[in-house]
């Protein structure tokens, strides 16, 4: 039985039509990846299913008591004394009144953080970004919804936890629970979806099987309609001839021919067609010398952490170098320390002649929100040039798909997407020898991020890539450098696949010993309680009824409209002995268990 039914839905932004007439089924275990391009309506279908937003029209049927799960792009963590509190927060765990169930969610969470390498007890006020959205997608997996909607759920997040959200949802569907997640991350919907659903001029169209499989049926496709479109217009074509014969045609006095020719030019006017590409083309200028950057017994420490230790390697004019490795691993810091802009603590790096570099972090820093989209490519001009010729701005804007309309208006009202193809035509028309781009994929889709790689593959000059996205690593970068630990940087050949078939193994833990078995005894002993067993047996129940008490009390406070204006260690102390009662009944739990199977088995041999 479907999950929901989408039938006949429209939905419009506008004048822009985001659904037209869309149906969608979602099965039980289905993992569907939704993907099209910028501003077509993904964020606001998924927004549809979670309740969120109103169809202007249309039908979506829900099973019956289907639970649902929104990650939205940027979550927004209640304020609380921890992150665990934040999500019972956000969880809406005071409003379960089975308060056994609400333990085991809990567990659950934190079972999940733990996953995600994230700290129960963090301040959700100060967390990242990526820590923020670990949180979300924690809490997200820990109440096992029937439908679990991800909004772009691995941006900010590294690889490490891009794997580990792979792992957690490939599991929790294998249970008949379904998925359906936006990303622009070709290798995660290639290890996670069933089934791609494209949403394209306000249609839904579904395509079997993971990315790949999308891909190849997709060629076809579009192959198929540009030939049916050509038809189309040879034929419109040739009936704007007829009717121009004015005389002739009104002699034959078609009047079917001529009601067709009307219908085709209205067909002709309201075709959608399909969404422009990027044209991307960097200046690189002039060459840089042959020797890019050379590195000697580089060494940068933060107090006791050691970012890079004695790290020596040589880049060359034409290397495409990624840096990978966990957030916090010290990618940026390296780049700082590589373009000079940080000084090392040991060691030296010395940078090449008649080097011009372009810095994607940089410009995204210096993006000012007051300024026209016009203003922030070429202030004070209405020309650009590339590679040594001129281009009218509202041109160049053009090929970054910005319509004339968009020129002019503030940076501040333009979308992330359409931030981020901004900071690339800004970057790109730059005259720049060595290009270093941190996380430049970021809010970009499927088609745009395509496109990127294919320009960066004819770039002929040097590039440093930071990213987490492992297929744009495997197809734009040469070699990387990997953290290994302790602040060593490592060097290999290739792209992100060749690292881990070339990266280290971890170190096995040596081989536990069996215990040596028992020697049987001819008489066995006489298996009874203890007097602190028969004890506690007696006492459990009431303790177990006093910190389920204690717990309500502490839940109830600090689900107060007025808990946040108390002081800070007076909250931090209520989340302390929050946590110290689920521990105290855990352990009381698993103590009450083991000494009724030990009464159990007394009283089956007793009887027996």
């Amino acid at each position: 039985m479907a999950l929901f039914t989408l039938l006949n839905a429209h939905l419009a932004w506008g004048d822009l039509p985001l659904l037209d007439g869309a149906q969608l089924t979602i099965d039980p275990g289905e993992r569907v990846g939704l993907i099209g391009r910028n501003g077509t309506g993904k964020s606001s279908l998924l927004s549809v299913l979670a309740g969120k937003t109103k169809l202007d029209d249309g039908e979506l049927q829900f099973t019956d008591g289907l639970r649902t799960v929104f990650v939205e792009q940027e979550p927004l963590l209640p304020e609380a004394p921890t992150v665990l509190e934040s999500l019972a927060l956000r969880g809406r765990l005071q409003e379960i009144s089975d308060e056994r169930e609400v333990w085991r969610v809990r567990a659950r969470i934190e079972e999940m953080l733990h996953r995600f390498d994230l700290d129960v007890n963090t301040d959700p006020a100060k967390a990242s970004g990526g820590e923020k959205k670990r949180a979300a997608l924690a809490l997200a997996l820990a109440l096992e919804p029937d439908l679990l909607l991800l909004d772009e759920p691995t941006n900010h997040l590294d690889i490490r936890a891009i794997a580990t959200l792979e792992e957690l949802v490939n599991t929790q569907c294998r249970n008949q629970r379904s998925l359906i997640v936006i990303t622009h991350d070709r290798q995660f919907l290639d290890n996670v979806s069933t089934r791609i659903v494209e949403l394209d001029r306000g249609i839904l169209r579904s395509y079997p099987g993971n990315f790949a499989a999308y891909e190849n049926r997709k060629e076809e496709e579009l192959a198929a309609e540009e030939l049916a479109r050509q038809r189309f217009d040879k034929f419109w074509a040739q009936e704007e001839v007829w009717i121009r014969k004015g005389i002739e045609a009104r002699r034959t006095r078609n009047e079917g021919r001529v009601r067709r020719l009307e219908r085709l030019r209205r067909e002709r006017s309201e075709r959608r067609d399909r969404m422009g590409s990027i044209r991307l083309q960097i200046d690189a200028g002039e060459k840089s010398g042959k020797i890019v950057a050379e590195v000697e017994n580089l060494s940068k420490s933060f107090g006791s952490k050691t970012v890079v230790r004695d790290l020596n390697f040589t880049l060359m004019r034409g290397d495409r170098l990624g840096l990978i490795g966990r957030n916090g691993a010290g990618k940026s810091t390296l780049i700082k320390l590589l373009l000079g802009q940080l000084q090392p603590d040991a060691g030296t790096v010395r940078l090449g002649t008649n080097l011009k570099i372009a810095y994607f972090d940089q410009l995204r820093e210096q993006l000012d929100l007051t300024k026209t989209v016009a203003e922030t490519i070429s202030p004070g001009s209405d020309w650009v040039e590339i590679g040594g010729e001129k281009k009218h701005i509202v041109a160049y804007l053009g090929d970054f798909l910005f319509p004339p309309r968009r020129a002019n208006v503030p940076v501040s009202s333009l979308s992330g997407g359409e931030r981020n193809r901004l900071l690339l035509a800004r970057l790109f028309a730059l005259p720049a020898n060595l290009l270093v781009l941190d996380e430049p994929t970021n809010d970009l889709d499927i088609d745009s991020l395509e496109l990127l790689e294919q320009t960066l593959l004819t770039y002929p000059g040097t590039i440093i890539l930071v990213s987490h996205d492992r297929r744009f690593l495997d197809n734009v970068v040469t070699e990387v450098l990997a953290p290994e630990g302790n602040g060593v940087w490592r060097e290999y050949v290739g792209g992100y696949e060749d690292w881990l078939r070339q990266r280290p193994a971890p170190a096995e833990p040596a081989p536990v010993k069996a215990a040596p078995k028992p020697v049987e005894r001819t008489r066995q002993r006489t298996l009874k309680l203890s007097f602190k067993e028969t004890r506690d047996l007696e006492e459990i129940p009431t303790r177990l009824e006093n910190l389920e008490a204690e717990q309500k009390a502490l839940y109830e406070k600090m689900s107060g409209a007025e808990y946040h204006l108390l002081d800070v260690a007076e909250r931090k102390a209520d989340a302390a002995r929050s946590a110290e009662i689920e521990k105290e009944t855990e352990e009381l739990f698993e103590r009450w268990e083991a000494l009724e199977e030990k009464r159990r088995q007394i009283e089956e041999a007793s009887g027996s």
